[in-house]
């Protein structure tokens, strides 16, 4: 049983590494304007000034190194080196992906960035929950002061037209009774002989 979750483990690897290869390797082989390619095996190749073993050897490659294919001729490739180094070597020693040691340090910086991505966002996403829990408790004490707040300015605007109404009922009362007061007066006296014109 031990075996059979090991071999489940190595084949989930095993996909995982090459769907990473594959997002890795797509957009490097898109991007490159030239043919980029790596020295494949295990071998160390002279790089010439031209192409032939009879011009001098300006440096050597190795397995491993990425070149910038510039041209091919009968026999030999004219690279370009990573430090800008334009040479010619064999033909037949380069292939156009990247040995498997170069592309596990390039998994492992990736996964190291995803990583390092992961961990941001994941404390990002930890200080939105903080925040967001803090401004919803907010929110909720101003709506209820809001809702405090409206039910005082209702009772303060009936509280305003309050004494409009006792003054309006007090003027009328006043006049009510003068009026009878007046009314009295005038029946308690006696009409007058008078002309008044």
């Amino acid at each position: 049983m031990k075996e059979t979750q090991r071999s489940r483990r190595r084949g989930s690897h095993s996909r995982l590494l090459l769907v990473l290869i594959a997002l890795i390797g797509a957009p490097a082989l898109e991007a490159a304007a030239q043919e980029q390619a790596w020295v494949r095996g295990e071998i160390r190749l002279n790089l010439r000034s031209g192409p032939g073993t009879q011009y001098r050897i300006l440096g050597g490659v190795a397995t491993g190194d990425g070149l910038t294919v510039l041209a091919r001729g009968d026999g030999w490739t004219q690279v370009r080196m990573a430090d800008g180094t334009d040479g010619w070597i064999p033909e037949g020693y380069l292939k156009p992906e990247p040995p498997p040691t170069v592309r596990l340090q390039q998994l492992e910086s990736e996964v190291a960035t995803l990583r390092n991505q992961l961990e941001s966002v994941t404390a990002e996403s930890a200080t939105l929950k903080t925040t967001n829990a803090s401004l919803s408790e907010n929110d909720s004490v101003q709506r209820e002061e809001i809702d405090r707040l409206i039910l005082d300015n209702t009772k303060l605007r009936a509280g305003a037209r309050y004494p409009e109404l006792i003054a309006g009922a007090s003027i009328l009362a006043a006049g009510m009774i003068l009026g009878a007061m007046l009314h009295r007066s005038s029946s308690n006296r006696r009409p007058s002989s008078r002309i008044r014109l």
